[in-house]
């Protein structure tokens, strides 16, 4: 798929080696703006720059132990940026967890399986 705009994307996760795998994976497929960050108070403090996506880990505490959740970080995007698309990143099969997220702005939970990018992908192909 061609984008008619380049689109920014963030990647926020405390997983330092899956934020870079990410990055390299979406930056071949779509070749656009990508940025990592291992806190969610790192990706607001960058918000301003307005990223079209934020691709959002649901816990986030190895870094920082007293580190905003996943979801308290959708909900201030949520509120002040509600045209930036979230998606969801969990290692947690919860339908309860998914349910959440959705309700509190997100455009999917994915699980962070081995088909997790793909999945992630597909998403932004259908924007």
């Amino acid at each position: 798929m061609e984008f008619t705009k380049p689109i920014k994307i963030f990647v926020v996760d405390d997983d330092v080696m899956l934020t870079e795998a990410l990055s390299d994976y979406l930056t071949r497929k779509v070749a656009h703006q990508v940025s990592c960050f291992h806190t969610g108070e790192e990706a607001l403090r960058r918000i301003g720059d307005n990223p079209d996506i934020v691709i959002l880990d649901f816990y986030m505490n190895t870094v920082k132990k007293d580190a905003a959740t996943g979801l308290e970080i959708l909900e201030v995007i949520h509120k002040h940026y509600p045209s930036t698309m979230v998606i969801m990143l969990s290692s947690q099969e919860s339908y309860v967890k998914a349910a959440q997220t959705i309700s509190k702005g997100a455009i999917q939970y994915v699980i962070k399986d081995e088909d997790a990018f793909e999945k992630i992908m597909q998403q932004i192909e259908s924007m």
